[in-house]
């Protein structure tokens, strides 16, 4: 017979925005019963993965055991989430087991759609073709760098929304820096193929980024995107404005269409349009159940999906939902703030920082890191600090920089 479990909160997702908002919460109120559902037995730094493709860190040091990083108050429920009834207050697992809550916090990240793009899968990992969206994978776009001596190597990105925006083009840069290290560039013909219509969403930093497409000498395709792979005959297909064009490639680090998590789509909870989590982009509260809150990149909000926004969210969710427990309102807003540092080359990142309407937040005076032009002490901060600051400061409720403006009451 089917389990029947209660909890104060329950979290569905232990990826970094369920497991910050549910020890941000826990710093505030150290008795909450808290249950957060999660079927994985290893948790990722997903953003490390780029340094991994680009020869900078080894693999393993983005991976530690769930165990390690579920706050120690909470009770982890080792399944994954089949389906909600918000009408009811529950949530029922895969296993059959229903969870009933008086607040409900969905942060089960964003689904990548491999399927969507005919033969990425069967040929993932071999023939040339790689991605660093996968940490499996990661370590093979450095082997395909690191051998390749010339052909044709293509980097391409598909239609938003997808996490880390600039996660496409920083692969592409760092390889590229690699193989003018060894010599090789000139003989290697570079193409960025964007779904998109610009090279960046926000407009400050094209500038510095062309200088590195020139300096590459890539060559810039935009309004492509790859829908067909053909792994042993290395070629590639893109829909472009004019047809389709079939081409030949020797490396090929594809990036697959992003989607919101079926169940989520298929719940009373999805947003009509996009199929995530119908939220208010500012309280992030479900815009029509008051004890559903979503964070992360489930969530509907108009912002770019980073590790960092969901840094900024996880706080600001953790108040508010605290709110809503005690049956109150939302007493803190989300900025959109996202951040993400552009790897240009080895030892220097042009560090795009922000908000909703392409807004710029930058964490720092302009005089100690100006984030529209490629700096050393951005790389010392993605490469060094923010690494640290993900498992000891934002995995265990510490929010250094990201502390909630809470409202006053009127």
């Amino acid at each position: 017979m089917a389990r029947k479990l209660n909890h104060e909160v329950v979290i569905i997702g232990g990826g970094s925005a369920g497991i910050a908002t549910a020890s941000s919460m826990l710093k505030r109120r150290p008795s909450l019963d808290v249950a957060i559902v999660e079927p994985s037995q290893n948790h990722y730094y997903q953003p490390g993965w780029t340094m991994v493709g680009g020869g900078i860190f080894e693999a393993p040091v983005t991976r530690r055991p769930m165990a390690s990083v579920m706050p120690k108050q909470a009770t982890w429920l080792r399944q994954a989430a089949a389906s909600f009834q918000p009408d009811s207050n529950q949530v029922t697992l895969a296993d059959g087991t229903t969870l009933t809550y008086k607040i409900l916090i969905v942060a089960p990240g964003i689904r990548l759609a491999w399927e969507k793009i005919e033969g990425l899968e069967q040929t993932l990992g071999k023939n040339g073709v790689t991605s660093n969206y996968r940490y499996d994978l990661a370590p093979y776009t450095w082997k395909l760098v690191r051998t390749l001596k010339s052909g044709r190597a293509i980097f391409s990105q598909p239609p938003m929304p997808i996490k880390c925006a600039g996660a496409p083009q920083k692969a592409m840069y760092l390889s590229c820096d690699a193989w003018i290290e060894r010599g090789v560039l000139g003989n290697i013909d570079v193409e960025f193929r964007n779904a998109g219509g610009v090279l960046f969403g926000v407009k400050e930093y094209v500038p510095a980024l062309m200088e590195y497409v020139d300096k590459y000498g890539i060559d810039l395709k935009l309004n492509q995107t790859l829908i067909a792979v053909d792994g042993p005959d290395q070629k590639a297909v893109f829909k472009t404005e004019a047809g389709e064009e079939t081409v030949e490639f020797d490396m090929l680090h594809a990036v697959p269409p992003q989607v919101a998590p079926q169940f989520v789509a298929d719940s009373p909870l999805a947003n009509a349009e996009s199929g995530f989590v119908d939220v208010d982009k500012f309280t992030l509260q479900h815009v029509r159940y008051p004890n559903v809150f979503g964070v992360g990149d489930a969530g509907s909000t108009p912002n770019a999906k980073t590790a960092a926004a969901a840094r900024k969210q996880a706080p600001i969710v953790a108040v508010n939902a605290l709110a809503a427990l005690n049956s109150g309102q939302p007493v803190a807003d989300y900025d959109g703030y996202g951040s993400c540092p552009l790897t240009v080359e080895r030892g220097k990142i042009v560090l795009a920082e922000f908000g909703y309407d392409g807004k710029l937040l930058p964490s720092f005076p302009k005089w100690v890191i100006d984030g529209t032009r490629p700096r050393k002490l951005s790389w010392l901060l993605k490469s060094e600090a923010l690494p640290w600051i993900y498992w000891n400061g934002m995995l265990k409720g510490h929010e250094w920089l990201v502390k909630p403006q809470v409202k006053k009451a009127a």
